[in-house]
């Protein structure tokens, strides 16, 4: 899948339905996938379960929430760091808990926003809005523009005699005689 798409994990099906409703306002709404608990984003993550069948590719950016039932927020996020293939995947917290340890332990744990739901529905919409523009248009993410290539850079181990700063320039260059 070479479309950006959206991971919302969400169990309220109220903050969902607002959630959607917000970023079809950018178009956006019809390239997010809802899963309802920790679980079901792992399973879509990992193309499994119910989602084996789906079309490859990583989502531009997960909203998550973190108090979800069967297995919690960052519980998601620690897995997705822990892994090479999903690590790279922008992760934002989208949720209703103002609990300064929730936000250091998400941060700790490598998170790339921290968002408090607000309370009003016009405020819930623009912090939607502004989140959904960011990730999906603004932002340059990796996952979308280069995947398994700089997925494999990721990985490539590079002695110290093979790093080259980019702004070196080789002996042999024109400019320098050679």
């Amino acid at each position: 899948m070479n479309t950006k798409h959206i991971l919302l994990m969400e169990d309220d099906p109220r903050d969902a339905e607002m959630t959607l409703a917000a970023l079809a306002d950018h178009d956006l709404g019809n390239k997010v996938f809802v899963v309802h608990d920790g679980a079901e984003a792992l399973d879509y993550l990992y193309c499994r379960g119910k989602f084996k069948t789906r079309e490859g590719g990583n989502p531009i950016v997960v909203l998550l929430d973190n108090k979800m039932p069967k297995i919690s927020g960052l519980q998601v996020l620690k897995t997705m760091k822990a892994d090479a293939q999903l690590k790279i995947i922008p992760v934002v917290v989208l949720t209703s808990s103002r609990e300064t340890p929730d936000l250091v332990e998400f941060y700790e744990h490598g998170v790339n926003a921290y968002v408090v739901k607000p309370v009003s529905f016009a405020e819930f919409m623009r912090a939607v809005k502004q989140l959904g523009v960011f990730w999906a248009s603004i932002n340059e993410s990796p996952t979308h523009q280069r995947g398994q290539e700089v997925l494999s850079k990721m990985d490539t181990v590079v002695s110290p005699e093979e790093k080259v700063s980019k702004n070196e320039i080789s002996a042999s260059h024109p400019a320098l005689g050679g």
